[in-house]
């Protein structure tokens, strides 16, 4: 199953803040964990856009191994490197673990839209997926 990635974080190369999925059959995952000390870039251009309550770790890693549960393959497409690399991160929990379907592959692409300009809110991880997902339709 196609689907796809957008990913918030506190500045460059900062700490998740939120991981939006969206799937090219519809089904969405959205999550946003806690952020104590966003950047300034970060508190005026993310955290008033986020549109949820942060959640725990544990709890978003239960959500979101469900909703990858439901498909045998995840094909990840993403528009940044850095979203993939979050999403992986966010995977492993513990030496030897993680989340998620037995199979994954990701993709990187220069060619999505950029979406400051096509999400319906810029740098809202959901929104922003759905943007990039709604280009390949």
């Amino acid at each position: 199953m196609k689907m796809w990635i957008d990913t918030e974080f506190n500045e460059y190369r900062g700490a998740l803040i939120s991981l939006a999925l969206v799937a090219e059959d519809g089904r969405e995952w959205y999550g946003v964990r806690f952020c104590d000390d966003p950047g300034w870039w970060v508190k005026e251009h993310v955290m008033p856009y986020l549109g949820k309550e942060p959640e725990r770790d544990s709890s978003l890693r239960a959500s979101l191994d469900n909703f990858l549960r439901q498909f045998d393959c995840a094909h990840i497409i993403s528009d940044w490197p850095g979203d993939i690399a979050h999403f992986c991160n966010f995977l492993e929990y513990a030496p030897g673990d993680r989340i998620g379907p037995d199979r994954m592959t990701f993709e990187v692409r220069r060619d999505l839209p950029d979406t400051a300009t096509t999400s319906a809110i810029p740098h809202n991880a959901l929104a922003d997926a759905r943007a990039l997902a709604g280009s390949s339709a």
